[in-house]
């Protein structure tokens, strides 16, 4: 019975704190998307996210911490997103093309958030190391899938391809954000495809 307790009260304490880590870190994309890393300020997300500060500093130990937590997520959904594909660079082509990998308000907001951050790396060694850290854990989890569905790859050729899809989909991100696409749809998603069909192996495995 007393077992049963404890291990009951833990998971309680446990949701308690992935709750008020999910309070804080909303609050805090709002107020770096109005103000930027720099003119966020602890008041601004403690009041946000209906928390004193020293609360927000139990769970998180600065800004910092709460911008490496949000990489997290960020790099989370974009591997989420890379799963999904099932290897069809058809498919690839076609969502690039018609911008629909970033369709939705909050992968909206994670690539404003992304570009503030980056823009932030130039400044900040801990904030550079945290994006160079989510960009490598991306870059590895893209070279497997790739190495795992076509075999017949080297190391060296499935870590190029996985760099031209990072460059194509960071690119189109970017370009997304700064509403810069003038090609038709049809028209980009052929060659997209055509760029695909000449570097990739006919079939994957």
């Amino acid at each position: 019975m007393c077992v049963v307790q404890k291990k009951t009260t833990f998971s309680a304490r446990q949701q308690r704190i992935v709750e008020r880590r999910d309070q804080i870190v909303a609050a805090a994309r709002i107020s770096f998307r109005r103000h930027g890393f720099h003119g966020a300020g602890m008041a601004e997300i403690a009041a946000l996210s209906q928390l004193s500060v020293g609360q927000i500093y139990r769970y998180f130990t600065n800004k910092e911490a709460i911008i490496e937590e949000i990489v997290q997520r960020i790099v989370k959904d974009r591997i989420q997103i890379m799963l999904s594909n099932g290897n069809d660079l058809r498919q690839l082509a076609e969502e690039l093309a018609s911008q629909s990998l970033y369709d939705g308000e909050d992968r909206a907001i994670n690539r404003a958030l992304m570009l503030e951050i980056a823009a932030e790396a130039t400044r900040n060694p801990r904030i550079a190391t945290i994006l160079k850290d989510a960009d490598t854990q991306i870059f590895q989890q893209g070279s497997e899938m790739l190495a795992r569905a076509y075999p017949q790859l080297t190391p060296a050729r499935a870590a190029a391809l996985s760099e031209l899809i990072a460059v194509l989909s960071e690119g189109t991100a970017l370009r997304v954000l700064t509403h810069q696409q003038v090609v038709g749809r049809q028209s980009l998603g052929q060659l997209y495809f055509d760029i695909f069909s000449s570097v990739f192996p006919s079939e994957p495995a």
